[in-house]
């Protein structure tokens, strides 16, 4: 699956000579080439959503099993071996970044 956004006002937004927003090549759908922020004027990352968002239909990541094939079983010795090798850690988040995540067990 394939995610779009749509914007009612495609093009049309604050600074009509700095317009970042086009319409796809899809219909009904807008392409912003760049990072997006919702309840966030400084997004870190591609899009950035503070607060809770809802999804009603699937969310595809590269971990999920419909997206791989030619999967094998491994050498359990192997992989024991290899996480040996690991440094493991436990942590606390710092409690200004707790708060503003919404983050009640650090």
């Amino acid at each position: 699956h394939i995610f779009f956004f749509q914007a009612s006002n495609p093009g049309q937004f604050e600074n009509d000579s700095d317009v970042l927003w086009q319409r796809g090549h899809i219909p009904e759908t807008t392409v912003y080439h760049g990072r997006v922020g919702i309840n966030t004027d400084a997004p870190d990352e591609a899009l950035v959503v503070c607060g809770n968002a809802k999804v009603m239909g699937r969310v595809m990541h590269p971990s999920d099993s419909r997206a791989k094939e030619n999967i094998w079983e491994v050498d359990t010795n192997e992989q024991l071996r290899r996480i040996k090798q690991m440094r493991l850690v436990e942590y606390d988040y710092k409690p200004e970044f707790a708060s503003v995540m919404g983050i009640k067990n650090t």
